[in-house]
């Protein structure tokens, strides 16, 4: 069960870098020989002697281990499947040799036109075998680590009656393990069936999750209730889906297998549909952190004029500081100290928190035309170039506006699964929140955001918040 994560991604880097520089040799030793026939007379000279040469084992290794950080190869390390690491690898190499080729090597010298090919065919094939042979070699001994038992990951059953300890025999009676290491279920709440009390012990019920999680390092869940019960699936995915790392299982359903609903990465394992935790894909994290960084830093230079009309304003408008820092909660459930052009009166909240509304006397003559704008937000661009936000996704809200939200709708805990953001679909669809029910109303916007994640779609909410700005339509 004891598993070694950093050791295990280090052995593919190694590899990967290994296969990288022995890809470079093998291709600039060809490039060598397919012009000049009798470069092996004189290798010390035209090889190792060659700046170009030693610029590539250099460089190349670094190149290649960008890509596949890019694609977010190195993640999950103990999950991989053969024939998906087949198609992944084929498509990088693919895709990294198509851009290497024609950026470096479109103006080398060659015989004929026809070099190019052989060229490209000899750097392909060496890249993606090179990379691939050792990587199916790791993954078959992993794999067989698994499934004799000697690796294995946490697990935790939801649920505690027949259903439960059904899956649970299929699951621990498997010829071939999954890796589940089962160690106690947690009940519904209120549930009086203790079937599963004869095979684990129980750890608490679904309130408690959260903890149980946390305490014992838990790194799977299975949940295992029947069909009257699914109403809280909703509930248990709003409490633990953000915790990251953790893979989720769910019991299919009859017409989850007539949908072909039900994902599996292996035929040998109990037929569950897997949850993915991540919203979006790797490569799609890396740009959009790559989008936040340029644009964020971009806007603050173009605004610095901007801001200096902003700030003046504010200071004539009241008494007080020219910027707002307020603390709100962010990704995971971590505190951030928000940053803002001031919009009301310095006293605005003496008396405890309170919402802003349509003609709140609190704000400032100047700060509504900066609400109206979305001018008052600009400054966040600072908290995206620190990380605490994102250009796009779910507003933050403070906790005590949270713990609110969360007695009329718990699932309001999936938007701590991503960054929050400067703009929102629920800021641009339904504008600033006037109360704890416009805040669940609003919501239903981002939760839409959630489930359609992608550079297409924070490009779109990007358009429509200036679109708002320019025609000063902002609620």
């Amino acid at each position: 069960m004891k598993r070694n994560k950093n050791l295990l991604i280090g052995y593919h880097v190694v590899m990967d870098i290994l296969a990288a520089v022995v890809t470079w040799v093998i291709f600039f030793i060809y490039r060598k020989y397919n012009v000049d026939p009798h470069v092996f007379d004189q290798f010390s000279t035209s090889i190792l002697q060659d700046n170009k040469f030693w610029l590539g084992i250099c460089l190349l290794p670094v190149y290649w281990l960008l890509l596949h950080l890019f694609i977010g190869y190195y993640h999950n390390i103990y999950r991989k499947s053969r024939l998906r690491e087949l198609g992944r690898t084929f498509a990088v190499s693919l895709f990294g040799v198509i851009l290497f080729f024609f950026v470096f090597i479109l103006d080398d010298i060659v015989n004929s036109p026809s070099d190019y090919i052989k060229y490209f065919l000899v750097l392909f094939f060496c890249q993606f075998f090179l990379t691939y042979i050792p990587r199916v070699l790791m993954t078959t001994h992993i794999n067989r680590m698994i499934h004799n038992g000697k690796i294995g990951f946490k697990t935790l059953i939801i649920g505690s009656d027949k259903v439960a300890l059904n899956t649970y025999n299929s699951v621990v009676q498997q010829n071939i393990r999954s890796g589940n290491f089962i160690i106690g279920y947690v009940s519904l709440p209120g549930n009086d069936d203790h079937t599963m009390d004869s095979v684990l012990p129980k750890m608490g019920d679904t309130h408690e999750l959260r903890e149980i999680i946390q305490k014992e390092d838990i790194e799977e869940i299975i949940i295992a209730i029947h069909n009257g019960q699914r109403k809280y699936i909703e509930e248990i995915l709003s409490t633990i889906r953000e915790i990251p790392g953790l893979t989720l299982s769910i019991l299919p359903q009859t017409q989850d297998y007539l949908m072909g609903t039900i994902k599996m990465s292996s035929v040998f394992y109990e037929p569950l549909i897997s949850i993915d935790s991540e919203y979006m894909s790797p490569w799609q994290r890396y740009v959009k952190r790559m989008m936040d960084i340029i644009i964020s830093f971009f806007a603050i230079i173009l605004l610095l004029p901007l801001y200096l009309f902003l700030a003046i304003g504010v200071k004539c408008s009241s008494k007080g500081p020219i910027f707002y820092k307020q603390e709100r909660i962010g990704y995971q459930g971590k505190p951030f100290n928000i940053i803002k052009f001031r919009s009301m009166f310095t006293d605005a909240e003496k008396n405890g928190p309170m919402l802003s509304s349509e003609e709140d006397p609190r704000i400032t003559k100047f700060g509504r035309f900066m609400r109206r704008s979305r001018l008052d937000e600009t400054p966040q661009f600072f908290n995206v170039l620190k990380g605490d936000m994102s250009l796009v996704g779910p507003r933050p809200e403070r906790q005590y506006y949270i713990d609110k939200i969360v007695e009329k709708a718990p699932y309001y805990r999936l938007l701590l699964g991503v960054k929050p953001g400067i703009t929102s679909w629920g800021q641009v669809k339904f504008g600033y929140a006037e109360n704890v029910d416009e805040m669940v109303e609003r919501m239903r916007f981002d939760l839409l955001y959630l489930e359609n994640m992608s550079i297409q779609m924070d490009i779109k909410i990007l358009i429509y918040t200036v679109l708002i700005i320019l025609k000063n339509e902002g609620k």
